[in-house]
């Protein structure tokens, strides 16, 4: 019987601790570097399922802090009393319309995906869009400090938007986390204290 090709030591280690996904030590790294999370914060996760990177910043933020999910699928893992979750497509979503429902956060991150092709140059494109997209949606709901974490795919378009976030934050950072798997394109971009 053939083994599943994407079991890992990240994925076996994942589901010894209890974590809903092996994604979590890709945050659980970004954070032990930059000190993104801290008690009472309010952030929106977008791309939350299946819910690892939310379970880790509700054990940061503590009873008084606040995570909202934002996912077409919903996290079946997560009960805790600080999470909510929105379903909906994060491209069809209203920045103002969003901060009027859930208020400014502290931090914005987003591991969101596209469906990949396999194409190099379609995915990087695909990857770009959810990117600005969380981009957007960051520059309206944190306040000036507040802090921004996505994943994009290596390409083309990255040094543009490398740029753009440059200009609107103290510090931004690119980093490639350890659990990364071999051979993928994929690449954290961390903006802190936002300039607004």
């Amino acid at each position: 019987m053939k083994g599943n090709e994407w079991e890992d030591h990240y994925t076996r280690l994942a589901r010894k601790e209890h974590w809903l996904a092996r994604s979590v030590y890709k945050l659980q790294e970004i954070d032990q570097r930059f000190k993104i999370f801290r008690k009472a914060q309010q952030v929106l996760d977008l791309g939350c399922y299946p819910g690892s990177w939310s379970q880790y910043v509700l054990k940061k933020v503590g009873p008084n802090g606040r995570v909202v999910g934002v996912d077409l699928k919903v996290p079946a893992g997560i009960s805790a009393a600080g999470f909510r979750f929105v379903q909906a497509d994060v491209l069809e979503m209203d920045p103002q319309g969003l901060r009027h429902e859930i208020g400014s956060v502290d931090v914005v991150m987003s591991d969101l995906a596209p469906k990949t092709s396999g194409v190099r140059s379609v995915d990087s494109a695909r990857s770009m869009e959810l990117v600005r997209k969380a981009s957007e949606l960051a520059f309206c709901l944190i306040p000036a400090g507040g802090h921004f974490l996505c994943k994009v795919f290596e390409g083309e378009a990255l040094k543009g938007f490398r740029t753009e976030i440059s200009s609107r934050f103290k510090n931004m950072r690119l980093f490639r986390a350890g659990a990364t798997r071999k051979g993928s394109r994929e690449i954290y971009l961390i903006g802190q204290n936002f300039l607004s």
